[in-house]
């Protein structure tokens, strides 16, 4: 008898299950039938996957050729907030070069590190599910940036540390740094510690970067129908 009840159980079970991802796939039909008439989920789906692979990839390109930090005014790596008052300090009294050479430095690193994004960003995009399709479709003109980025995070920090790392290490600009903040550390009554790890800055602000970048991309395809270059994007992106 309990043989029997376990049975059931598993039947039951799987009944459900069946009848939860059959609800899920008519829910995705009918959106598709509403936001699109004529086009499947699989279409807006791969119209996304196609979209981010576009946003992402002239993005990462843009931003990992000679100046595609240090020329852009919006994106330019600067010195950490914290670290401005010894950049006024060191300006004052003649150091010019050698704060606008760290600066070079910190965004030729973030150069570098973006040229090992695209790999990172073609796994997450090849993951979207019909579900993420529907969610990014019904959010907002960023939506598609913000669910790489979810999905990308982790993984684009592993990959840009030690580039960034090595790239610093060339020119001695992390020892340099680590002599410089550590000795303003130690200055006796200086209130607030900084942070010592330029790494981690430079590598922060790589990231910031170049999602800011990808969702500027993002944006051109919902807004600008000369932006859409397949017949996909153009049939998923036109407006009703």
């Amino acid at each position: 008898m309990k043989i029997f009840v376990f049975i059931a159980a598993i039947i039951a079970f799987q009944t459900v299950k069946a009848q939860k991802i059959g609800d899920l796939i008519r829910k995705s039909t009918t959106f598709a039938e509403q936001y699109k008439p004529g086009l499947s989920t699989d279409d807006i789906a791969n119209g996304l996957k196609e979209a981010l692979q576009k946003g992402a990839q002239t993005g990462t390109q843009k931003l990992s050729s000679t100046g595609g930090f240090l020329e852009n005014a919006a994106l330019k790596i600067i010195m950490p907030p914290e670290a401005q008052k010894i950049e006024s300090t060191l300006r004052k009294l003649g150091f010019n070069k050698l704060v606008d050479d760290m600066i070079v430095t910190m965004n030729r690193a973030a150069e570098d590190a973006c040229k090992t994004a695209i790999p990172i960003f073609t796994s997450a995009i090849k993951e979207m599910t019909i579900t993420d399709g529907i969610n990014i479709l019904r959010g907002s003109d960023t939506s598609a940036t913000a669910y790489l980025r979810t999905k990308t995070n982790i993984a684009l920090t592993q990959s840009f540390s030690p580039i960034i790392k090595t790239s610093l290490d060339k020119v001695n600009a992390t020892k340099n740094w680590e002599k410089i903040i550590t000795t303003y550390n130690s200055i006796p009554l200086i209130g607030k510690k900084m942070n010592p790890d330029l790494v981690g800055y430079v590598t922060d602000k790589s990231l910031s970067g170049i999602y800011t970048e990808i969702a500027s991309q993002e944006k051109d395809i919902r807004a600008n129908p000369a932006a859409r270059t397949t017949d996909l994007l153009r049939k998923v992106f036109e407006k009703k």
